[in-house]
């Protein structure tokens, strides 16, 4: 008795595991079928060939290599004004520009320049009036110029009036410090008046300097020189301060002063604890990171081994999972491609950004501390191929990211982190291209959490900084809106992928294909709309993809356009032409609306997972009505007929929706036969059918478990009995006169 207990405790844990282990597979390939339909099931030579593979490895292994090699010195980020969270000591010798002590250097340079003045240009172009005024209205000085012309005069005018323009007077000690900083100092005389408010008389040896540098030549003459030199010097002068001309002198002395590098030992206190973050401090670490990187030598047998090395573990540790969890995907180099692609661009986008941060002039670095790569792969992966790759995906780049970006890791890791799983949980659900405006953003509300808690954490909430962490934040998801919408159409193109967004455009009732149909086979139209909402109602019901399923259930007839009088729903009361034809004839002609239907299929371009369905959606089946019509004919002998030629060509559905599609055809357009319909005659029918198509082996290759059948049974039949109720009948209104 006790062993006959253990025997059957042991059988019922075996079979508690065994049926946990089963719903587990069930699970994980109901996922692997839904992500599988995104792509065709038809592979060719670029998805078989295992050289294009290896092609593929190679890529991903030399972008993971040039990413790790190439990456940035790591050096402590300290935001500035802020109090240092634990000393930070030199790694290395180095120098580095010390701006404070420039500064002083150029203050200093600077002290001993005094101040610059001019002549005013109105008071010049007044006296030089009043001379040609006096030459022309004084006879007594005219004579002083005898055989001397206006021209004369008014070129020497001219020169003088010109030099006096530029004329600017300094004292000894400025006038050395313009030579010494090699700026011009011809115009320069030393002077210095002692009133600016008054007008003073210039000393004698300013007009013989401006005589003999501006008025010597030889087509002067020296009696209208000494003339008009005599009329100035005995003029007193207005003498204004130069302001521009002191302010260019100084900047052009400051900037020859070169900066002053002071130098730092390796082992000293860059910064202690609690100080507060200066430009000097960020100067002193920015400086010693460039040292670092200099000494670090790319090139040595070690350094590249080591790069090789961690490129070769990350690249098998992918490979291993992706073979493990998703075989499928692992063995069509299509999507492989597609993923290494993806990679790729999110690599070049964070490097591109991050060199572009660390080589502005502005330091962005310290305004942009936490910048949103990774849900730009994260929602690429999750629409393309799956929500559960694109979770790897998205700890792989954070994990790689956070190495080698010169960024404050702990923040940057959880705020990709959070963004990116809010981004996938939000884009399993995009239907139009316009949502991903809603994934970003809600994407960006994560991130805006993770912000404020690092800043409540940090007790620096009430500042800048967070304002600018939080605009940075959205501008990176701004931008990731951007990139995805300019890149999910092309590789959507590139790759042949079926995103939902796609589903949804082909679903639109003006499409070139479903128009022909309402207009040239409208019962085959009106049945493919029945068959549209019983397959997305089932589909949903286990889980599967009905949007898919409603979809293609629209394209699955299209066929049926070329001989729509050889079905009966497009028969209206009319000869049927069958009468006409042998069974055989008659077979081949109804079979022949899957043929027809992939060849008008590909003419217009539709997925090739639309293709699949209308293979599919018949799978094996034999055209039962003239195979036994025939054999009627035949008087029942079966060797007489070629049941071969009565079968659809398949081949038998593959996947949970075509196995829906497949039953859901066929229970619709034999509803139609009912003389009444109700719940309890299309259980009957709908039993029969799975019955049959289960019998004939025609759902031996789909993935759809007992039980799912039974749910989808069940939910086809509640679709069907609400789709055809029955109205209450009005009486018939009486017509009163």
């Amino acid at each position: 008795m006790v062993k006959n207990r253990k025997k059957s405790l042991l059988l019922w844990i075996k079979i508690t595991e065994w049926e946990q282990t089963e719903g587990m597979k069930e699970r994980s390939s109901s996922v692997l079928n839904d992500s599988e339909l995104r792509f065709s099931g038809e592979q060719g030579f670029f998805d078989k060939s295992s050289s294009i593979r290896l092609l593929i490895g190679l890529a991903f292994a030399l972008s993971m290599f040039l990413f790790f090699h190439f990456r940035e010195v790591r050096v402590e980020i300290l935001e500035l004004n802020s109090r240092a969270p634990k000393y930070v000591v030199a790694q290395v010798d180095f120098e580095f520009v010390d701006r404070e002590a420039t500064l002083i250097l150029k203050q200093e340079a600077v002290r001993n320049v005094g101040k610059i003045y001019k002549i005013p240009e109105n008071q010049i172009t007044q006296r030089r009036l009043d001379f040609e005024n006096l030459l022309v209205r004084d006879e007594a000085f005219r004579k002083r110029l005898p055989d001397i012309s206006f021209d004369e005069v008014s070129e020497v005018l001219d020169s003088l009036q010109k030099a006096m323009n530029q004329l600017r007077f300094t004292d000894p000690r400025t006038l050395r410090k313009i030579r010494e900083a090699n700026y011009p100092s011809e115009n320069y005389q030393i002077f210095t008046p002692l009133n600016l408010e008054a007008e003073t008389d210039l000393p004698k040896q300013i007009w013989s300097k401006l005589a003999r540098d501006n008025l010597s030549q030889e087509k002067m003459s020296a009696i209208v020189v000494d003339a008009v030199i005599e009329y100035f010097d005995e003029k007193p002068w207005k003498i204004d301060e130069d302001i521009p001309a002191q302010k260019q002198l100084r900047t052009n002395i400051q900037n020859q002063v070169p900066d002053k590098l002071t130098r730092v030992t390796s082992g000293s206190r860059i910064i202690d604890f609690g100080e507060k973050v200066t430009p000097r401090h960020l100067a002193m670490m920015q400086a010693m990171k460039i040292v670092i990187g200099e000494r670090r030598n790319l090139w040595h047998i070690e350094t590249l081994f080591g790069s090789i090395l961690l490129t070769l573990l990350v690249t098998g540790i992918c490979a291993a999972f992706i073979k493990v969890n998703y075989p499928m995907l692992f063995q069509s180099n299509r999507k492989l491609c597609l993923i290494v692609t993806v990679v790729i661009l999110n690599f070049a986008f964070a490097k591109g950004l991050e060199y572009f941060l660390l080589t502005s002039p502005s330091n962005l670095l310290d305004l942009i501390r936490y910048p949103l790569f990774v849900p730009f792969a994260a929602i690429l992966t999750c629409n393309l191929i799956s929500a559960s790759l694109a979770t790897f995906v998205t700890a792989l780049l954070i994990v790689i990211f956070t190495m080698t970006l010169s960024f404050d890791y702990t923040g940057f890791m959880i705020i990709n982190l959070v963004a990116s799983l809010v981004a996938i949980l939000s884009t399993q659900s995009l239907r139009r291209r316009k949502e991903i405006f809603v994934v970003c953003f809600k994407a960006w509300l994560g991130a805006v959490v993770v912000i404020i808690a690092i800043h409540m954490y940090a007790n620096s909430l009430w500042g800048w900084i967070i304002v600018y962490d939080l605009i940075s934040s959205a501008l990176f998801m701004l931008l990731t809106v951007m990139l995805v919408l300019g890149l999910l159409p092309l590789l959507e193109s590139a790759f042949h992928v079926m995103s939902d967004m796609t589903l949804m455009e082909y679903m639109d009732p003006n499409h070139e294909l479903l128009k022909r149909l309402s207009f040239e086979a409208p019962g085959t139209y009106q049945h493919t709309l029945m068959v549209c909402n019983i397959t997305e109602v089932a589909a949903v019901s286990i889980g599967a993809n009905g949007l898919f399923c409603r979809v293609a259930s629209l394209y699955h007839d299209i066929g049926k356009m070329v001989t729509p009088h050889f079905f009966t729903e497009n028969q209206q009361g009319e000869m049927n032409v069958h009468q006409l034809l042998t069974p055989l004839e008659s077979a081949q002609t109804i079979m022949a609306h899957v043929s027809e239907g992939v060849a008008m299929a590909r003419k217009s371009g539709l997925p090739e997972q639309f293709i699949d369905i209308i293979k599919e959606h018949h799978g094996t089946q034999l055209v039962y009505f003239f195979y036994r019509k025939a054999l009627d004919q035949a008087k029942g002998d079966e060797s007489l007929v070629d049941q071969s030629q009565f079968r659809y060509a398949g081949p038998k559905p593959r996947t949970k929706e075509s196995a829906i599609i497949m039953i859901a055809d066929s229970f619709e357009a034999a509803s139609r036969s009912l003389d009444e319909i109700d719940e309890k005659s299309l259980s009957k029918l709908v039993d029969e059918i799975v019955r049959e198509k289960a019998e004939d082996g025609q759902l031996d290759e789909c993935l759809l478990t007992f039980e799912e059948l039974s749910v989808v049974k069940k939910t086809m039949v509640q679709t069907l009995v609400a789709g055809l109720h029955t109205r209450v009948k009005y009486p018939k209104r009486k017509v009163y006169p």
